[in-house]
């Protein structure tokens, strides 16, 4: 009788043991290092590559499109005013974007904002990790304004990856070269606002270089083939004057002039280098004859599209005032220069273009600034599209946050200027309005007032439109991004709802970069099909998380357990708890079997 209660309560604990489920692991608290965010890119381009073909082209160069501030309304606006001006109702015309064949969604918040800022969601696009609100090239190690916080926390960037597998690089912008979104791709630092020495404490400028100083010594900085853009003022010294502007000083206070010695470091090196600060120095160029090009083509950032070629009147720090020419090139001039001198590279190269200044009319909520700003990149996109080969060029455009700016109307006809006011007044206060309005920001007024003449006066490159909370600046908007791609791979990586700091990670798998590189060492490589087997240990793909080897931090490898996955957290110990399961399970059996045989045979 003994005997039999024994193999009872044996069978009965065997049950227990596979019908109750184990016991999970508390969820940690996610650290959002930068091996969080390379583990889920990592994890988000698996479930990309299952539809993907064996044979996988691979994108010899790359071109990155940037519009900052370009939200998927500027998008849509921008391009019924292009259709507008040459006289189409223009909501059927297209933007060169329109026809790429890829497209997704980028989510644009950082580690701790909602709405994404400028330099940090340059980081996420650039670096491939999410950052802290207006830190630089930093990944959540990195705390605003703290210089010890960023020793360890740097992380690096495409254009470093790009410089590893031997390609020439190029940055054009109408912002200054040192602003928040560009200086994501060279610099480190614990604010956006370091750009020169005078904005770093005096106990930290030997620890944590200005952003300026960054790109002229340190890597990936002083290897970068092109620089166009603007701001002198942080390369000049104190007591130098600007060359345009003889009333306004630089603002360095190491007493370096930056654009000398940017010059002097590459002739020392016997590299063929020129700098220059003028529309006139930048058509001479002789790309035959130059292989790196420093422009900076302002004191600050460059002018809007629409006031080039005219005289404005400015004014200094001091107040005082003073007449000058516009004459700053175009994005589209800087786009075919940077590419004349970096396309001379037989293994490739990155060039950034970044619209950067559809950002600062939106701040302004100046509507026609911005919608033809956004058509001035879309030149430069096509400027650069004539002069590559697509089957080997990888193209995306995206922006790196959006804006307030919103468009509706009631019973508004086809081709409406854009703008202009709705046809309808509203039910409320009997007033008309304009189909953009703002959310926030300058324009606001109370009682609420439209000029007679609504369409003419807000045609008006100078117009401001009615925001919705007055705020001496419009805010950034916190709505997914638009991605729009072409080239080899496009269709494939640029698909759905994504992290901003997936999107470099997908172009550096595109060309195989740095962590990516692994594809192009096997012929048409393809990643394994994954499945899952019960009661056996998982086929498993294990995929290195690991930085580029000049970094020299640890790694974390991503364990992908099954093809098929809802959520992009990757739960790890499911699979391992139910294969200790199946193991004990058969292990008691057969103990059990064993010791009930023995007893049987004893009698």
């Amino acid at each position: 009788m003994s005997t039999w209660c024994c193999i009872v309560i044996m069978i009965s604990t065997i049950s227990t043991g596979v019908l109750l489920p184990m016991p999970q692991n508390k969820e940690k608290k996610e650290t959002y290092d930068r091996h969080y965010w390379y583990s889920q890119a990592e994890h988000t381009l698996q479930k990309r590559l299952q539809y993907a073909p064996e044979k996988n082209p691979i994108a010899k160069n790359i071109i990155l499109v940037v519009g900052d501030g370009m939200s998927l309304t500027t998008s849509t606006a921008a391009r019924i005013l292009k259709g507008q001006r040459i006289g189409q109702f223009g909501e059927d015309t297209d933007l060169a974007w329109d026809t790429f064949p890829a497209v997704a969604l980028a989510k644009t918040y950082n580690i701790d904002a909602q709405t994404g800022e400028s330099s940090a969601c340059a980081t996420a696009l650039l670096c491939g990790v999410k950052a802290h609100y207006e830190t630089l090239g930093l990944d959540a190690g990195g705390k605003f304004n703290n210089c010890a916080s960023a020793i360890n926390s740097k992380v690096t960037s495409l254009i470093d990856w790009a410089h590893s597998a031997g390609k020439s690089s190029g940055i054009v912008t109408t912002a200054r070269v040192t602003h928040a979104t560009p200086a994501a791709l060279y610099a480190h630092a614990p604010s956006r606002y370091w750009e020169d020495d005078s904005r770093v404490s005096p106990t930290v400028r030997r620890e944590c270089k200005d952003i300026a100083l960054q790109l002229v010594e340190n890597e990936p900085g002083r290897s970068i083939n092109v620089i166009m853009g603007g701001g002198r003022r942080h390369f000049l010294p104190t007591v130098t004057l600007d060359p345009e502007n003889p009333k306004r000083e630089g603002r360095r206070l190491d007493g370096r002039n930056l654009a000398e010695d940017w010059v002097r470091e590459k002739r020392k090196r016997l590299l063929r280098a020129q700098y220059i600060t003028s529309k006139e120095q930048l058509h001479k160029i002789d790309p035959r004859n130059i292989d790196y090009l420093l422009g900076l083509f302002e004191y600050s950032h460059l002018n809007f599209n629409v006031d080039r070629g005219t005289v404005i009147n400015s004014e200094d720090e001091t107040g005082t005032s003073s007449t000058k020419k516009i004459d700053d090139p175009s994005l589209a001039d800087m786009t075919r220069t940077a590419l004349s001198i970096i396309k001379k590279n037989e293994k490739g190269f990155f060039l950034f273009i970044e619209g950067g200044k559809i950002d600062h009319a939106h701040h302004y909520n100046n509507p026609y600034r911005a919608l033809d700003e956004t058509l001035e990149l879309e030149t430069a996109l096509l400027a650069a599209l004539e002069r590559v080969n697509i089957a080997e060029t990888l193209i995306v455009v995206t922006a790196d946050h959006g804006h307030v700016m919103t468009f509706g109307g009631q019973r508004t006809p086809r081709g409406h200027p854009i703008l202009g006011a709705d046809v309808e007044v509203s039910d409320i206060d009997g007033l008309r309005y304009t189909t953009l309005l703002y959310g926030n920001g300058p324009g606001h007024s109370e009682p609420r007032s439209l000029p007679v003449n609504v369409t003419n006066s807000f045609s008006s490159p100078d117009a401001l439109h009615e925001s919705a909370v007055p705020k001496q600046w419009a805010t950034h908007g916190g709505e997914d991004v638009p991605i729009y791609a072409l080239g080899p791979m496009a269709t494939i990586l640029f698909t759905g709802v994504v992290e901003q700091s997936y999107i470099p990670h997908a172009i550096a798998y595109a060309a195989c970069l740095a962590h990516q590189s692994r594809r192009c060492l096997i012929t048409n490589y393809t990643e394994p099909k994954i499945k899952s087997q019960s009661c056996t240990s998982s086929e498993i793909s294990s995929f290195s998380a690991e930085e580029t080897s000049s970094e020299r931090t640890r790694s974390r490898s991503l364990v992908v357990a099954s093809s098929v996955m809802s959520d992009e957290r990757i739960n790890q110990s499911s699979g391992r708890y139910h294969t200790m399961s199946c193991h004990f399970v058969y292990y008691i059996t057969l103990f059990c079997i064993n010791w009930f045989s023995n007893i049987m045979s004893n009698g």
